[in-house]
């Protein structure tokens, strides 16, 4: 499969929390650092994601905000 976004950081799948409609899936990608991800059950069925499977966090952002 290709994308336009270019972050693309493999990792492997740390939790998969199904709520009502949306779930969260935590992808560890190394060096400490876990992205955090909130999708549907739906798409959480549809790629069958289970703890401990290869999972790719592909970021694609047109906004950043940051606060301090």
């Amino acid at each position: 499969m290709k994308l336009s976004a270019r972050n693309q950081i493999p990792g492997t799948v740390t939790l998969v929390k199904k709520g009502q409609t949306t779930g969260h899936v935590h992808i560890d990608i190394g060096h400490g650092i876990t992205v955090h991800a909130s999708i549907t059950n739906e798409a959480i069925d549809d790629l069958n994601l289970q703890t401990g499977d290869a999972a790719i966090a592909v970021i694609k952002a047109s906004d950043v905000m940051v606060a301090k």
